[in-house]
């Protein structure tokens, strides 16, 4: 299955890895590109240093085109936009801010500005700046969310600009490639999928809890402090979501209990992790490889959009 954002990114797949925090890394990243896909290293609240590190590891790695998922509110945001530019990264895709202070000088690199969006606004704004293309995400994703839904958010963005829009959030398998493009993107985002790949070196405390997880088995923190984040229900979330709604504890407090939290749940932390993961979890059954993955999603949409067809056709 091709689409314009095969030419557009000189991938096999229509698909991008999403940019997940202390768990995207130069190895996750190399096999998602050496798939077919658009692998990215998550730069989250790294240094500089270890940013740049992870670029040549994954070039090492991989022949094929990958990307830096930047978190523009990070401290070291300005020294990694930088980084990127120097190492003349094929992609960057934002989130956690407004990228357009950094967005002219990617452009003048050569490197591809996809930023990462959760309404119309945004995406015609960093649209006029130049972005090559735009991720759509809804609020089923895992990690930080916005409000509304996939379903109801990549038509309205598609009809808004004129360049790609990449479906993410609630995405896990075929169907839900198949549908994003019924609903007009190019392409599409997954994280929680590759959470459980066998290239991704996070604890198997974290992959046991998204094998076992159910489809009510997240819950979204942080709507108090106007970050919102879905996560796995687990004694942290649960004692977290409980204090966001305790007049006695102070957003001070609140931020306090958070920092760290993703950190430890990678470290396999049961008690005091953050477990990141979107509402597709309970679509998720077994470990494979990243290309096991992706050659079982897109064959499983190519027969979906077939079906489809035909029953249009009354087949």
């Amino acid at each position: 299955m091709k689409s314009k954002l095969c030419d557009l990114l000189g991938i096999k797949y229509p698909i991008i890895q999403g940019g997940m925090a202390w768990i995207a890394d130069a190895h996750l990243a190399a096999a998602v590109s050496n798939a077919g896909g658009l692998g990215i290293i998550a730069a989250g609240n790294a240094p500089a240093d270890w940013v740049r590190e992870q670029i040549q590891l994954a070039k090492t790695l991989t022949s094929k085109p990958f990307g830096v998922n930047i978190m523009l509110m990070s401290p070291h945001s300005g020294e990694i936009a930088k980084v990127l530019s120097d190492e003349k990264i094929a992609v960057v895709t934002t989130g956690a801010g407004d990228p357009s202070r950094f967005m002219e000088g990617w452009i003048e690199a050569g490197i591809k500005v996809i930023p990462v969006v959760a309404s119309v606004a945004v995406a015609k704004r960093v649209a006029k700046k130049g972005a090559s293309a735009i991720i759509a995400e809804g609020g089923e994703a895992g990690g930080h969310i916005g409000d509304l839904t996939t379903m109801s958010l990549i038509p309205q963005v598609v009809d808004a600009v004129d360049i790609p829009v990449i479906a993410a959030g609630g995405i896990g398998d075929g169907r839900g490639i198949a549908a994003a493009f019924m609903l007009g993107a190019a392409g599409v985002q997954l994280g929680t999928r590759f959470l459980v790949a066998k290239e991704c070196a996070i604890h198997q405390n974290y992959k046991n809890k998204v094998l076992k997880a159910s489809d009510i088995s997240t819950i979204a923190t942080g709507k108090r402090l106007g970050h919102p984040v879905r996560a796995l229900k687990t004694p942290f979330t649960r004692n977290f979501f409980s204090k966001e709604y305790d007049s006695t504890v102070t957003n001070e407090e609140l931020e306090a209990l958070g920092a760290g939290a993703l950190k430890r749940a990678v470290d396999g932390d049961e008690e005091n992790g953050c477990f990141m993961a979107g509402q597709i979890a309970g679509l998720i059954k077994q470990e494979q490889t990243v290309a096991e993955m992706i050659e079982e999603m897109f064959a499983q949409a190519k027969t979906t959009i077939t079906d489809v067809s035909n029953l249009q056709q009354g087949v």
